[in-house]
């Protein structure tokens, strides 16, 4: 090896272009090394775990493994490989195949010595509920032997399915895995599923034992395209598919592709199940015609044979089958791991556009193929780095649950909500229905709830702040709540402006430019920001008498317009007033500064006088009978049709998230917007009038997330009389909203009544009911839901301005995780010190608060993962 490390360092030197006989060792040194990384890649087993799920709570699990940006493909509680969603397009249940014995799924092959072969597909049992269907087709792979135990344990972005039979001579692990790495964007946005299978042997016996995946050549087969006999929804759109083998630098596999679809189709593009495994592989390019599932049956017979299989060249099917298997020995109670890799590369995305947006992943592979080749000799030195990050995460001393609901949520910003078009800004739905976006053009007022972006990638964070600002903000200071693409045309949008979203988007770039202390920042979005802000002050705009007061027609995150001031508006602007004034100072623009702080002084004490009713905050409901005294591009007209007595409005409610502006203020370091006894007090109420702990007898018209016995948080109640006609959701009970409130009462110190909120909310999330890594709202793995980020900043009181080099932590003793969006580590404190750990990243840090405690000022110095802080508080 030490022959080879100083060979690597012969790449530029004179030597090396000068020598042929040096030339050609190096040539062979850059051929071999490869192989060699790989074949010493020891998979990591040992994952630090958040939470295991038993047999019973195992159906809705679906971990979705695949990066940000990239689309996923979903490892299911009981080992089945589900939610095919790779294709630039949502596809919750989606398999590429009818229900029946053609899906993808690995199986195993078991030969115990002078026994009989054993074959099983490595899936857990089929649940009780799945047995009706109207042919005997219920469930993908129905008809294949399977384990008869299984369970499930939860982290993220790793999944652990424990399968085991008391018929059998083994138990078998399956991890499934994907790169997430806070702070690099690119290394957590790679199009590769990780799958290892660790199978161990239980007898006293060596075993043969073979790992096989199976899955047939579905390029072009996005589940858009389908026809359906006798009710049955057979997906089409492969045409003349090609596998080929491929073995190079220690990867071999099958890559899939088509020349016959055409190139500019969302779907077109190509899949690769490949392996680092040096000896025992086999593969087939194809199976019988599938007629009467002669495909299915051939491919079996030939496995279950000896564990090998035999090529078989393409056969005229569209979506020939493709099957690549390790075999290995294993010796009597040992443990043997078999890994495999999907990746994918499928490069045309449009999104909401007409046009092509493309994909920024795909820029960077030529196909599937080249993807394997890139990312998987990177997969070693990821996996540690993942594993640091978990492991710092889930050792953090605060409720397991907390832990739960932040780190499970981060699994949507590697869905198909969200994703990064050609030239890498980060882009999203609200959410994602079962084969498509829901709620397109990166809605702002949804997106303002988002925690999780800022302090995890923050420069995909700053993307979305530049889109906002400099694409979606016409020269008149209006920024259309939804952004069209491609960017050219983004402030097109749907024409209207939100006022929370709007005035979210300032706090959010206050809070970008303090994390990032980036100045270039602030500076290149200053002009187009004020004229956002300013906008508020426009003749029929929300506050046209500036008096620091929304009153004007407000279209909101309720999908409706408010009429007169209300606490979720007026907090919104409260904050982006305080936001603005200190960039105003910071950029020396005095004039502005002066401005919005009268303005905040003005609307603070009129909303503490006028709006709080002793225990919470309400709307005053003022109607604008004449349409033409609204402002063009406020009134969307989906809301009230009667502007002389408007329905859906709030009123005298009490609102769940009415404080949403004060929680982001928190978050963000601007402090209490309203007396902070009148903020107490209001979380108080909410938890006294909308905290439901039973809803088998609540009315929902609307949609429902909380069920029967289960308990939640209610978007309203009305403790006098309900207005008529509330706004749309009043009866629901959707987690975003939900974790805002909780986050509030934590930061308030109502910490018993806080994480009773967060956990009715994971108890509904219980793997059997529903998805645990799928909070939806207007759609599957919906954006607010990432606002359970804030429970990580308000249980250890994080903050940092990179622009000041401040920290501030929680005084009371423990460990915490803490991450900036660029940096990441620990700290701990206790009656003796506090320690803060860099673990990636660097960080500057002139001086460290401790809430109720102390501030200690520091030399400015920037730390790293060599250097500590440890501050002596005796």
């Amino acid at each position: 090896m030490e022959f080879i490390n100083k060979l690597s360092k012969l790449k530029t030197s004179t030597l090396l272009r000068k020598n042929s006989f040096i030339k050609i060792l190096f040539l062979l040194y850059l051929s071999i090394v490869p192989s060699l990384n790989l074949f010493s890649q020891t998979p990591i087993t040992n994952w630090p775990i958040l939470k295991s799920y038993d047999q019973e709570h195992l159906l809705n699990i679906a971990l979705p493994l695949g990066g940000i940006g990239t689309g996923t493909v979903s490892l299911g509680g009981r080992g089945e490989l589900r939610d095919w969603q790779i294709m630039n397009r949502p596809g919750i249940n989606f398999s590429a195949a009818t229900k029946g014995n053609n899906a993808p799924f690995f199986s195993i092959y078991i030969k115990p010595e002078k026994a009989a072969s054993i074959t099983r597909a490595l899936i857990g049992p089929v649940h009780p509920t799945e047995y009706q269907h109207w042919e005997g087709r219920p469930v993908n792979n129905h008809g294949m032997p399977r384990f008869s135990n299984a369970s499930f344990d939860a982290s993220y972005p790793v999944g652990i399915v424990h399968l085991s039979d008391q018929e059998l001579p083994v138990r078998v692990k399956i991890i499934g895995f994907n790169p997430l790495v806070p702070g690099d964007a690119d290394a957590s946005g790679l199009p590769v599923a990780v799958l290892t299978y660790e199978v161990t042997n239980l007898i006293d016996k060596p075993l043969q034992v073979a790992v096989c995946g199976t899955m047939r050549n579905f390029v072009g087969m996005d589940g858009s395209k389908y026809k359906a006999p006798r009710g049955d929804v057979i997906p089409e759109g492969a045409r003349h598919n090609q596998n080929t083998y491929k073995s190079d630098n220690g990867i071999s596999g099958i890559y899939m592709y088509s020349d016959s679809i055409d190139k500019k189709n969302a779907a077109y593009g190509t899949i690769a199940l490949s392996t680092i495994a040096k000896n025992g592989v086999t593969y087939r390019r194809s199976s019988e015609r599938n007629s009467w599932e002669k495909g299915t049956l051939d491919f079996w017979d030939d496995f279950s044979k000896d564990g090998e299989l035999t090529d078989k060249e393409k056969l005229n099917d569209n979506n020939p089958m493709a099957s690549l298997a390790v075999k290995q020995t294993i010796a009597p109670k040992a443990t043997s791991t078999f890994r495999f890799y999907i990746t994918w590369n499928f490069p045309n995305r449009y999104a909401w556009s007409k046009t092509i947006v493309g994909n920024y992943y795909s820029a960077k592979y030529t196909n599937a193929w080249d993807a394997a080749q890139k990312i998987i000799p990177a997969i070693p030195a990821l996996e540690i780095k993942t594993r640091d990050f978990l492991r710092a995460f889930t050792q953090a001393t605060i409720p397991a649950v907390v832990k739960e609901a932040a780190l499970f949520n981060i699994s949507t910003l590697r869905s198909q909500t969200v994703f990064r078009i050609a030239s890498g800004e980060l882009m999203g739905y609200e959410g994602m229905g079962d084969g498509m976006g829901s709620c397109w053009g990166s809605c702002t007022h949804v997106w303002n709830y988002d925690l999780a972006t800022p302090y995890l990638f923050g420069q995909l964070a700053c993307t979305m702040r530049n889109v906002e600002m400099n694409y979606a903000t016409d020269p008149a200071g209006k920024m259309s709540f939804r952004i069209a693409l491609p960017l050219a045309e983004a402030s097109k949008g749907n024409g209207v402006a939100a006022a929370d979203g709007q005035m979210g988007s300032i706090i959010k770039l206050y809070r970008e430019w303090q994390l990032s202390g980036d100045d270039s920042l602030l500076r290149r979005n200053w002009s187009s920001l004020k004229l956002a802000l300013a906008f508020a002050w426009v003749k029929g705009g929300w506050d046209a008498d500036q008096d620091g007061v929304m009153e004007g027609c407000q279209h909101n995150t309720m999908d409706v317009e408010y009429f007169g001031p209300n606490p979720q508006m007026q907090f919104w602007y409260l904050g982006a007033l305080g936001a603005a004034e200190q960039m105003a100072l910071y950029i020396k623009d005095k004039e502005f500064a002066d401005k919005c702080h009268q303005l905040f002084l003005l609307g603070k004490e009129w909303t503490a006088k006028n709006l709080f009713n002793g225990e919470y905050f309400i709307q005053k409901i003022k109607p604008i009978p004449n349409p033409a005294d609204i402002h063009p591009g406020l009134r969307l007209g989906i809301g009230a049709e009667n502007l002389a007595n408007p329905d859906f409005q709030l009123g005298e409610g009490c609102l769940v998230d009415q404080l949403v502006g004060q929680m982001l203020a928190h978050t963000s370091g601007l402090g209490y917007l309203n007396d902070p006894q009148k903020i107490k007090t209001t979380l108080t109420s909410v938890m006294k009038y909308n905290y439901v702990k039973d809803f088998s007898s609540e009315f929902n018209n609307m949609r429902s997330f909380a069920i029967g016995k289960e308990s939640g948080l209610v978007m309203a109640k009305w403790p006098g009389e309900r207005l008529k006609v509330p706004f749309p959701y009043f009866a629901e009970a959707m987690t975003g909203f939900e974790y805002t409130a909780a986050i509030g009462m934590l930061y308030e110190g109502q910490t018993a009544n806080g994480l009773k909120c967060i956990k009715a909310i994971r108890e509904r999330y219980d793997g059997l009911k529903r998805n645990p890594y799928d909070e939806p709202e207007c759609g599957h793995h919906y954006v607010r839901a990432m606002a359970s980020w804030g429970v990580i900043l308000a249980t250890s009181g994080f903050q940092y301005s990179a622009v000041t080099k401040e920290m501030t932590f929680t005084a009371k003793n423990g460990t915490y995780f803490w991450s900036n969006g660029y940096a990441w580590g620990t700290y701990t404190i206790n009656s003796n010190k506090a320690v803060l750990k860099v673990l990636a990243g660097e960080i500057a840090i002139k001086k460290l608060n401790l809430i109720g405690k102390c501030t200690y000022n520091l030399n400015t110095t920037k730390y790293d993962n060599t250097h500590s802080l440890v501050v002596n508080l005796k």
